[in-house]
């Protein structure tokens, strides 16, 4: 399970440090390609596959089905570390997340989040925390 946050930053040729802690999990190589709102996702190989598996069950014949699986899968790439523990972002994804420098990478289970800084304070304040907890008893939560 990936948990934690971090703070890095992109150098000026787009490469990022992983922090250790999700360096072990997410292995040599693994799967980053855009996320929801405004972030990137980074999984590991074996998440990757059940996630794309699901995928693969989708209806072809739905609009809505092809539009969600051609965001997360036409944009995703593999990436692999270097020697000091650092990926190599294409920019294609670094522009859909607005990664210039500040970044926060953020353990969500199956999974670690990259975001902008600016992205990552803007979308996770918190403020409304009591709300959203009151609605996830609907999920037994």
């Amino acid at each position: 399970m990936f948990m934690g946050e971090y703070n890095h930053t992109i150098d000026t040729k787009g490469r990022l440090i992983i922090p250790t802690k999700f360096r072990d999990q997410l292995g040599d190589e693994f799967i980053v390609t855009k996320g929801l709102d405004g972030c990137l996702f980074a999984f590991p190989k074996n998440e990757w596959q059940i996630f794309e598996e699901k995928l693969r069950t989708l209806p072809l014949n739905q609009k809505s089905t092809r539009k969600f699986t051609r965001f997360f899968v036409a944009g995703a790439c593999m990436c692999e570390l270097d020697k000091q523990g650092r990926i190599l972002l294409p920019q294609t994804l670094r522009e859909f997340a607005g990664l210039e420098k500040d970044v926060v990478l953020a353990g969500n289970l199956n999974r670690v989040e990259i975001w902008s800084k600016a992205n990552w304070d803007e979308n996770n304040a918190y403020d409304d925390m009591d709300d959203i907890a009151e609605q996830m008893t609907d999920f037994g939560i």
